[in-house]
């Protein structure tokens, strides 16, 4: 094959990711308005964004040291995988609204938009898999992603790290990730072996005190002291989140512990303070 030939092929096959990437981009998309629509649905969400992660890319590649040592790698769920998914789904500014009084308290919309966005993205991630593998292609949704050690209080999958690996966002002082579109949403991820051009982490920081040392205002905000501008003490966060679990049993929680019998949480663990009171709650496009 001459020089040419292999410009043109190479040119074809990123033509096929790229449109990979944008058809990817439109399910969600589309799936997220038409889930919305759905009577039994109380939550609105804003227009989401997508973003693709490489498998090798060597902030992925470093997560065991920067997360956790059992946190587990794209490879790691499936041997030939290429890129890691993510997409970010902003909430919008009468949520956030809601979850302002101050108070150990989240509001109920709040509890109830975390419940309904964790069924949603359980019904989008397989709606993602079945085109995908419809396509010829494998794609997994990671068991871990699902599982929080409640000991240690550390994810074995974390969608933040991932959506900042694929140019998604950058984190807040408040430890969300902020998107072009704010922090005031949720996420989550899907690894495939689709040949899809990779993304890089984004340049700009988006964290006002990050980039100049003001603001602060998530600081402010924490009801439990958990936060502040010199760390973050998951322990207090946590304790705050299974307060707010107690009193929303009825809405139930879609969160796993483990594998032990009994483990299962009782209620719906948030807060949401620092968010919702936050500047970058949201950003140009969202709300």
């Amino acid at each position: 094959m001459n020089s040419t030939e292999e410009g043109t092929k190479e040119y074809l096959l990123r033509s096929s990711a790229n449109k990979n990437k944008e058809n990817i981009s439109s399910i969600v998309s589309d799936f997220i308005k038409s889930y919305s629509a759905r009577d039994d649905i109380s939550t609105a969400w804003g227009e989401p964004v997508t973003g693709f992660a490489g498998a090798e890319h060597p902030y992925v590649l470093s997560l065991k040291k920067i997360t956790d040592t059992d946190h587990v790698l794209p490879k790691e769920i499936l041997p030939d995988a290429s890129v890691v998914i993510v997409y970010f789904v902003p909430f919008t500014s009468f949520l956030a609204a809601s979850n302002r009084e101050r108070g150990i308290y989240a509001s109920r919309q709040w509890a109830l938009a975390y419940e309904e966005t964790n069924a949603m993205f359980t019904a989008l991630n397989a709606k993602i898999i079945s085109e995908i593998c419809g396509t010829g292609y494998k794609a997994v949704f990671p068991d871990e992603a699902g599982i929080f050690d409640r000991h240690e209080l550390v994810s074995l999958w974390s969608h933040r790290h991932f959506a900042y690996a694929a140019g998604l966002g950058t984190f807040g002082l408040n430890n969300m990730l902020i998107s072009e579109s704010g922090c005031c949403g949720r996420c989550s991820s899907i690894v495939t072996n689709m040949p899809l051009e990779p993304d890089a982490p984004m340049d700009d920081e988006l964290c006002i005190y990050k980039k100049n040392g003001t603001c602060g205002a998530c600081v402010k905000a924490c009801p439990s002291g958990a936060l502040t501008k010199e760390g973050f003490d998951r322990h207090k966060c946590y304790e705050i989140c299974m307060k707010n679990a107690a009193i929303y049993k009825d809405i139930g929680s879609s969160y796993q512990y483990g594998q032990e019998e009994g483990e299962d949480s009782i209620g719906s663990e948030v807060c949401g303070k620092c968010i919702a009171h936050a500047p970058c709650a949201f950003l140009s496009g969202g709300g």
